[in-house]
C-alpha cells in the first residue's frame, strides 16, 4: 500500500500538539484508532474535502453528520451571509429564534416547547436536568454504546452484570455522581423489564439513540422502542429520545417519525445548525415548562440562539422540507454505497451506515465490538489513499449527503473492491 509523503498537516499537527492537547478539539480526529497523523482541511465544498497539501478527498465525516445537503450549500452560505451583516450574536430574542422552534415543533410534533442551545451534549445534559427536576427521581438509564455527549453523568460503562451502576470512564467523574446512571445493553428487552420492575421509583429518564449511531450504526431491534415507551408511560419514567445524529438525517422529522413513537422529551444537533454549533432540546409542555424562567429547572446560556447558528440551520431544514425528493437519492445512493462491500457486516439505515468487519450480525455494543478494529484501521489507511476520507474509527458511522453523486458512489466502490485486507 502506497504511504502518503510527509506533509504541512503532519507539520501542522507537531505543532498543535505544542498548544492543544493531543493536538485536536476533539479526541477522535487524533487518528489513534487507525493510525498515521490527520490531515489539515483548507476548504470543502460538495461532496469534497481538500487538505492543506491541495489533496482532496470524498468526504464520508460530513463533519460528523451535519453536512446533509454537502459542504458550503448555496442556501446556508447566503443565509449566514445575510444575518452576519446584522451582527453576529446578540445575547437577547429575536424573531428568527421564535421561528427555529416554530419550524421545529412543526417537523416534530412531540416537541411541544422547544429550548435552543448550543452542542448535542448540552442538550442531553439539560434534558436529563428537566427529567430529573419533573420527576423529582435520580436515576437515568442509558445503553451501554450509546453516547449522549461528555456530561459526567453519561461518561460511564456498565458494571459486571445486566443491569448494573454507571462506573465513571474518564477522570474527573465523581463516582457518587456516576452511580445514578443505571448501563443496559442496547435492545435487550429483558434487561429493562427486570430493571424498571425493581427500581421504577428511583429512574427520572431512559435516554437513548433510536438508532444507535456512536458504536457504528445499530438499528433498534423490533419492538424495542415500543416497548421503552410502554414501560416509561406505565411507570412515570421520561423517555428521552437522542436525535442528534437521527433528527432530520433520515427523514423530515426524525427517527420517531419512522417509527411512530413520540418520546416526552428529543434532543437535537448536527443537521439543525447547517454546519455551525446549534442544537435544541424540548417535548411536552408540561415538561418543559420546569425550565427556568418558566420553572425551577436551570439552564442557560450565552449563544444559544446564536442568529449566525440560526440562520444556518434554518436554511437547511426550510431545504429539506421543500425538497422531499432528496430523501429518496439519500436512499438510493446509500443503497447502492451498501452494496459494494463484501465479507462484512454492513448496517445501514437511511443515509448513515456502517461496515463492520466482522461476519456475525451487530445489535449492540458486544457484538459491534467483536469487531477487527486492526483490520478497519488497515481499510481506513488504504481508503485514504484513494482519496477518500472516513470517520478514523470502527465505531463510527458513515454520512452520504445530497452532494453526493452516482460517480461518487462509484469511485467508492471501486476503491472497496481495490482492498486486501
Amino acid at each position: 500500500m502506497k504511504r502518503l509523503p510527509d506533509s504541512r498537516s503532519e507539520a501542522a499537527f507537531d505543532r498543535a500538539r505544542s498548544v492543544i492537547p493531543g493536538g485536536v478539539n476533539s479526541p477522535v480526529r487524533a487518528f489513534r484508532a487507525v493510525g498515521g497523523s490527520p490531515f489539515f482541511v483548507a476548504s470543502a465544498r460538495g461532496s469534497k474535502i481538500r487538505d492543506i497539501d491541495g489533496r482532496e478527498y470524498l468526504d464520508y465525516v460530513g463533519s460528523w453528520g451535519p453536512m446533509i445537503l454537502g459542504h458550503a450549500p448555496q442556501e446556508v452560505l447566503a443565509a449566514v451571509a445575510k444575518a452576519a451583516e446584522k451582527g453576529t450574536s446578540y445575547g437577547a430574542p429575536t424573531v428568527a429564534e421564535v421561528e427555529m422552534a416554530e419550524l421545529l415543533s412543526g417537523a416534530i410534533p412531540s416537541l411541544e416547547k422547544v429550548r435552543l442551545v448550543s452542542s448535542g451534549t448540552e442538550a442531553c445534559m439539560s434534558a436529563l436536568r428537566v427529567a430529573r427536576g419533573f420527576t423529582g427521581r435520580d436515576d437515568i438509564v442509558k445503553f451501554e454504546g450509546c453516547y449522549h455527549g461528555h456530561s459526567d453523568g453519561l461518561l460511564v460503562k456498565a458494571g459486571s452484570g445486566a443491569a448494573t451502576f454507571g462506573v465513571p470512564t474518564s477522570p474527573g467523574v465523581p463516582r457518587d455522581y456516576a452511580k445514578h446512571t443505571l448501563v443496559l445493553p442496547y435492545n435487550d428487552l429483558q434487561a429493562v423489564r427486570a430493571l424498571v420492575k425493581k427500581r421504577w421509583k428511583s429512574i427520572a429518564a431512559i435516554i437513548v439513540e433510536p438508532i444507535a449511531g456512536n458504536m457504528g450504526v445499530v438499528p433498534p431491534a423490533p419492538g424495542f422502542l415500543e416497548e421503552l415507551r410502554a414501560l416509561t408511560e406505565r411507570n412515570g419514567i421520561v423517555l428521552i429520545f437522542d436525535e442528534v445524529i437521527t433528527g432530520f438525517r433520515l427523514c423530515y422529522g426524525g427517527a420517531q417519525s419512522i417509527y411512530g413513537i413520540a418520546p416526552d422529551l428529543t434532543c437535537l444537533g448536527k443537521i439543525i445548525g447547517g454546519g455551525l454549533p446549534a442544537a435544541a432540546y424540548g417535548g411536552r409542555r408540561e415538561i418543559m415548562a420546569s425550565v427556568s424562567p418558566e420553572g425551577p429547572v436551570y439552564q442557560a446560556g450565552t449563544l444559544s440562539g446564536n442568529p449566525l447558528a440560526v440562520a444556518a440551520g434554518m436554511a437547511q431544514l426550510k431545504t429539506l422540507r421543500e425538497n422531499p425528493s432528496i430523501y429518496a437519492n439519500l436512499e438510493s445512493r446509500s443503497a447502492q454505497l451498501s452494496e459494494a462491500f463484501r465479507g462484512v457486516v454492513v448496517n445501514r439505515v437511511g443515509s448513515m451506515l456502517t461496515p463492520f468487519f466482522t461476519t456475525g450480525p451487530v445489535t449492540d455494543w458486544d457484538s459491534a465490538a467483536k469487531a477487527d478494529t486492526k483490520k478497519f484501521a488497515k481499510f481506513h489507511r488504504h481508503m485514504r489513499t484513494q482519496g477518500i476520507a472516513l470517520a478514523p474509527s470502527q465505531f463510527e458511522a458513515w454520512f452520504v449527503s445530497y452532494a453526493h453523486t452516482n460517480g461518487d458512489i462509484e469511485r467508492t466502490a471501486r476503491a472497496i473492491h481495490a482492498f486486501r485486507g
